[in-house]
């Protein structure tokens, strides 16, 4: 009896350690393999096996075990009606082998008992159920003294292969929802980035729309693309997507902007040279034209390209051929070339600073990129993107008030999406807190020069109150005596702020002005903005 208690003990350890380990488990193979061997160390069960089926439904495997090498692991494979184990997943019924010797159907396909004595060993086999249908066998090797029963084992097997059961759906039923999430995701994230984000490219307006699907036409072309737009409206990130976009995506990608270098340097740059071209060449040097070869070339800035070199440009776009400096040997390149430039070629023609057949050649096919002004639906997208971008590059936590936003939503950014970028870097690393607030902002932006004095003149001025039609014209009302015209000036614009609940954009609209002129007066009376976080 005291055998008996004993054992009861263990098993009930056994269970416990087993229920702990299922209850915090996150890797399946790792913590199977544990409970094999919580039966071995608790229990003294030998070479514990857990045998699966696999998904196609042809065989048994062998997916975790206890005291077996990993070539005995891997050969442990059955069919499903072969063997003690066919027999247990089939029938759905434990089965005890008191002499694994004298049964013919233990297969030992592991070969782990072959060099064991006979009779010595037992193998008990349970089925592992998952809802109602055998999905697998645990199986053991005992060593039975006479104080042990089958019965008792095959009761104690049956409830660690219930739970086995148990975790193995809970297992199955996470991966289900991770899997689902992890699709889910990708699908949000490839909506985004068809929205949003396409050809790595941040906009969801028209005119950027249109900019994509022309960019999906003219990347798989050979033609030469050239670039039109202000500067700072990305043009080096339209000419990477074209090229990413394109056949020759897996090749090289060289940019050389012809400003940057002196003209009598451009052409070693572009052509390269030979050794002892001339003074200072100490070595041959080969050309980005060369280097870019089977892939894409992109010529920024080439409105500054000089005249004696935009005849050999000519020739190289035209026959794919040039020689370096200094050298007599034809090299032949496979290279397209895409052009950037934020001039009027046109004008160029006409002012005889740049030849006319270049230009022909050049604008094959013409790409517009649209300044930002003219996509005020995408500059949210762009404050964001550039926000989390900054804000991890200098680990900060950084935010912009509403009113900022509202500000740079409505400002004409001269210098493009580059500005956009700049300001918003900048505005991180110099924020005293983690808000910023219109006081943050640059003066440049904000700051406008004083109106005229606010006297009547004989037809309504431009950006000045007196453009506000008499019917919205208030002050005259509101004024007390001996009132100032800042006064009228202050109390004009807060009484517009409070009939649009304090949005600068439709208050600056009733009273004729931009919102820069709004934002500036809010700033020159001191007036208070509703605390709003963006």
């Amino acid at each position: 009896m005291n055998n008996l208690s004993r054992t009861s003990q263990l098993e009930l350890q056994a269970l416990y350690q087993i229920s702990q380990l299922i209850g915090s488990a996150l890797e399946i193979d790792k913590t199977l393999s544990e409970i094999l061997g919580i039966l071995h160390e608790t229990l003294r069960m030998e070479r514990a096996t857990l045998v699966l089926q696999d998904d196609h439904g042809e065989k048994l495997a062998i997916v975790a075990s206890y005291g077996l090498t990993r070539q005995e692991k891997l050969r442990g494979i059955y069919r499903p009606n072969e063997g003690i184990i066919g027999r247990i997943f089939q029938t759905g019924m434990p089965f005890a082998v008191p002499d694994i010797h004298s049964e013919p159907l233990f297969l030992n396909r592991t070969g782990a008992r072959a060099n064991l004595a006979k009779g010595e060993i037992s193998f008990i086999g349970v089925p592992v159920i998952v809802m109602e249908e055998p999905v697998g066998v645990l199986s053991v090797d005992r060593l039975f003294g006479p104080e042990i029963s089958f019965e008792e084992d095959i009761r104690f097997l049956t409830v660690v292969a219930m739970l086995i059961g148990q975790f193995l759906n809970l297992n199955k039923a996470f991966s289900l929802k991770q899997k689902v999430l992890v699709e889910e995701n990708l699908q949000l994230k490839q909506e985004l980035r068809t929205r949003y984000s396409h050809h790595n490219i941040i906009g969801q307006s028209k005119q950027m729309q249109d900019l994509f699907r022309y960019i999906d036409k003219v990347a798989p072309s050979r033609a030469t693309a050239l670039l039109l737009g202000e500067s700072g409206t990305g043009k080096e990130l339209v000419a990477r997507a074209i090229h990413q976009a394109s056949p020759r995506d897996q090749k090289p990608f060289i940019k050389v902007n012809c400003a940057a270098l002196p003209e009598n340097l451009l052409e070693s740059e572009l052509l390269g040279h030979e050794k002892g071209a001339f003074t200072g060449a100490i070595a041959l040097k080969k050309g980005r034209f060369e280097l870019a070869d089977g892939g894409t070339l992109f010529l920024d800035e080439i409105g500054e390209l000089p005249l004696a070199l935009q005849a050999k440009l000519l020739r190289v776009l035209q026959e794919q051929m040039f020689e370096r400096l200094g050298g007599t040997q034809t090299i032949k390149v496979d290279v397209r070339v895409i052009a950037a430039t934020n001039r009027s070629l046109e004008d160029c023609v006409n002012q005889g600073i740049f030849r006319a057949d270049l230009y022909y050649r050049l604008n094959v096919v013409p790409v517009i990129l649209p300044p930002l002004r003219k996509r005020q639906e995408d500059i949210s997208l762009l404050l964001d993107h550039f926000l989390q971008e900054s804000n991890k590059m200098n680990n900060r936590e950084v935010r912009l008030s509403s009113s900022v936003v509202q500000f740079l939503c409505e400002y004409r950014w001269p210098g493009n999406v580059r500005e956009l970028q700049n300001l918003l870097e900048r505005l991180v690393i110099m924020a005293d807190d983690n808000k910023v607030e219109m006081s943050d902002l640059p003066c440049v932006m904000t700051a406008e020069p004083e109106t005229p004095s606010l006297q009547a003149p004989p037809l309504p001025t431009t950006g000045n109150f007196l453009e506000i039609p008499p019917a919205n014209l208030q002050a005259p009302a509101m004024a007390g005596p001996g009132k100032s015209l800042k006064e009228l000036e202050k109390e004009q614009v807060i009484s517009a702020l409070n009939r649009h609940g304090w949005i600068q954009a439709r208050a600056a609209r009733e009273l004729g002005l931009t919102q820069r002129q709004i934002g500036y007066r809010i700033k020159k009376h001191k007036i208070a903005m509703p605390e709003i976080s963006y």
